[in-house]
């Protein structure tokens, strides 16, 4: 109840400051009131978080249904352009739902609108990833960045950036060992769990990533992303253009068709980013 009543606190701050007020209101009221004037729509800068969805460059998670992309129509033959799409719910740049890993967990079409829309957190983990293709995030180093950027918001997105976006596309990126195992960084249990009792995680949220998801690569168990899917919770999985994100301040926005019954879809995943991020 409480995680709720802040969550309709901060939505409704949100929602205030996003409508803002005309700028000649503003004068009128004297330079601290307008020094103080809400954000308006057209002042937010949005960017790309997703890859472009092409079989040519998409990186399949290994197993996965094969990505088709097909001319089925074309303007001098047929008055019209048209592709045919063939592809998983979870190809390319994505988000899970909770029935994706959890039989009895929400689907795509039983989420709520604000399950899309969340405040994000970037977590720039490229420097031990590199070191450590199996780097696992820790308590301390989410305690690290709070220290620095301040607390992490109730129900947000967060985000790790890992570097392996620059891998997109390569096999670099799923980064397979001679046994077939992925090598990605990720986070750990004991991280995701803090997050999820501490509320960071709460009845909303979603952990993100520019690798194939959550999880370290190895970890086959994907006992992140299994915790991660309760209630309203999503994953945000092989985001790109992460650099474009600023660390704290921005939200994430989730578009993308929401299939009956669906475990996730492909996305295009916004950052909506405040002046001054």
């Amino acid at each position: 109840m409480v995680s709720d009543m802040r969550r309709r606190q901060a939505m409704a701050a949100a929602a205030a400051g996003l409508v803002g007020t005309v700028a000649g209101g503003a004068a009128l009221a004297g330079p601290a009131a307008a020094a103080a004037a809400p954000v308006r729509l057209d002042q937010l800068r949005l960017v790309f978080l997703s890859h472009v969805n092409d079989p040519a460059t998409t990186s399949g998670f290994p197993g996965d249904p094969e990505f088709t992309l097909e001319t089925a129509f074309t303007v001098p033959e047929d008055g019209f352009y048209l592709q045919y799409v063939k592809e998983g719910e979870h190809t390319g740049t994505h988000w899970g739902a909770p029935v994706h890993f959890h039989e009895d967990g929400l689907a795509a079409d039983q989420l709520d609108p604000g399950d899309l829309f969340l405040p994000a957190v970037k977590i720039d983990i490229r420097a031990k990833g590199a070191r450590n293709n199996d780097y696992a995030v820790t308590v301390a180093d989410l305690q690290a960045w709070e220290r620095e950027h301040g607390r992490i918001p109730d129900e947000s997105a967060v985000i790790l950036w890992t570097g392996w976006e620059d891998r997109w596309g390569t096999p670099r990126y799923a980064n397979l060992d001679a046994q077939g195992r992925i090598h990605q960084p990720g986070m750990s249990l004991e991280a995701a769990q803090w997050l999820v009792d501490t509320g960071r995680l709460g009845k909303r949220g979603a952990i993100g990533s520019d690798t194939f998801g959550a999880d370290v690569g190895i970890d086959e168990t994907f006992a992140v992303t299994s915790l991660l899917f309760h209630r309203h919770r999503i994953s945000l999985e092989n985001l790109g253009n992460l650099g474009a994100l600023p660390a704290t301040g921005a939200w994430v926005l989730v578009g993308g068709p929401r299939n009956h019954h669906g475990s996730g879809s492909p996305a295009t995943i916004f950052g909506v980013i405040p002046p001054g991020c």
